[in-house]
């Protein structure tokens, strides 16, 4: 994967942690359902990209350079995310500074994949419904900058944005399942797996800097109640980190490595573009719950009372929503059902009315009992094809290292290791 790439992944930690960040100053239905469109519309862009680092190397060339421009639109787009459902009391309109970055964002896009692919005609005309989708996004996005302002009602201007924004996000996720494969070509596989564990290792991430601002420790003493909160949220953290990466993401790797053709751009389609979302938006309501649990916490509230608000809630639902995704996930990349994960479900689903009203300590060690029981059953019952998992890996990865050494050793003049054959 192009250094490039990563460089341009740490805009999106950026914006993930300035959405976080807009949604816990308002945790109600309207502000968590900002959060999710923000996040659906932000992921779409990142899906376009993926696909134009799947045909270009990012760092070479001019390359970087036009993409430095996407970046700047794309920290724009963060920094006006908190003001994207908002009219302005004063300064740049935030509903039309989105629709200018995302413009730019997808211009640029755009006119690289055009370069890209400009040789050959049948691909270049395949791309055409992404055309089309990019002109009626855009005129939506300046649609909600515009029509609610002309109304003289602002609740039925905030209504009328809320449904441009979900016929927008309706609108861009209904096209690769209209025009099918046509536009997708995904060369490398490796590429793409990398790519997109990446990106989810980054929302982890984001969601472990959540909790700790939750604490607020800066001008505040370090108390027990918070440092207890703190532990189990990086472990419940830490579980969603195992229930995807320990088996699924490696497993799915091979199985994508394994497919080609529509097969393969298929794949592609419906599990990491659209089943990659849902676990995102999952790790997002985790992090906010952590976050209002560690705050509470921190300003004085005991773990022996019940959480205020709907932080318990988000905590529960964040896991129930990672766990449905990568059930989805893994059914769709490996025709497979956990049923230990099914169970964790149903059980967290079925408890979280309840967990609302009991002491938070009790709340929160029970979904996090619940992930630990999960990780520990499958590590025990799936120990054979763990096993044979890694074994696999790691002789890929060992005749990958032997492949560069000898394409490397008559170019730097590396003597060969002792024993080996000349």
């Amino acid at each position: 994967m192009d250094r490039f790439e990563i460089y341009f992944d740490l805009v999106y930690v950026f914006s993930f942690f300035i959405i976080a960040r807009a949604t816990a100053a308002d945790l109600s239905g309207r502000g968590l359902l900002h959060a999710v469109l923000l996040l659906a519309v932000l992921w779409w862009c990142w899906v376009i990209h993926s696909l134009v680092a799947n045909r270009i190397r990012m760092g070479e060339g001019f390359v970087p350079v036009v993409m430095v421009v996407a970046i700047v639109a794309l920290y724009a787009f963060a920094l006006a995310s908190p003001q994207a459902f908002r009219e302005p009391d004063e300064g740049i309109s935030g509903p039309f500074l989105i629709a200018w970055s995302y413009l730019v964002i997808r211009l640029v896009h755009l006119g690289v994949y055009w370069y890209a692919i400009r040789h050959d005609r049948r691909e270049v005309w395949q791309i055409r419904p992404y055309f089309f989708e990019l002109i009626g996004s855009v005129a939506l996005l300046f649609a909600a900058a515009l029509v609610p302002a002309l109304l003289d009602d602002p609740q039925a201007g905030a209504l009328v944005r809320e449904v441009i924004w979900v016929a927008l996000v309706l609108g861009q996720y209904a096209v690769p399942l209209v025009t099918g494969t046509r536009g997708w070509l995904v060369t490398s596989a490796e590429h793409w797996t990398e790519r997109y564990d990446l990106i989810l290792m980054i929302a982890l991430g984001e969601s472990l800097i959540s909790i700790g601002i939750g604490s607020d420790v800066v001008g505040r003493p370090i108390t027990w109640s918070a440092l207890i909160a703190a532990t189990l949220g990086i472990i419940g953290v830490s579980c969603l980190w195992w229930a995807h990466f320990d088996l699924i993401a490696p497993a799915a790797r091979l199985a994508l490595h394994g497919t080609h053709g529509d097969a393969r751009t298929r794949m592609v389609r419906d599990a990491y573009h659209d089943l990659y979302l849902i676990m995102l938006v999952g790790i997002v309501l985790f992090a906010l719950g952590g976050e209002e649990l560690l705050h509470q916490v921190s300003s004085g509230i005991g773990l022996g009372e019940p959480m205020h608000g709907p932080g318990m809630a988000l905590l529960y639902v964040g896991v129930v929503c990672y766990l449905v995704g990568s059930l989805l996930f893994q059914f769709r990349t490996l025709r497979t059902v956990s049923w230990t994960r099914v169970g964790a479900v149903l059980v967290l689903a079925a408890f979280t009315p309840l967990a609302v009203h009991l002491p938070a300590l009790v709340a929160l060690t029970f979904v996090i009992a619940v992930q630990i029981t999960m990780v520990a059953a499958e590590a025990f019952l799936f120990a054979d094809s763990r096993h044979a998992l890694r074994a696999a890996v790691m002789e890929e990865r060992r005749a990958h290292e032997a492949y560069e050494t000898a394409w490397r050793r008559p170019r730097t003049n590396e003597s060969p290791p002792e024993g080996a054959p000349d």
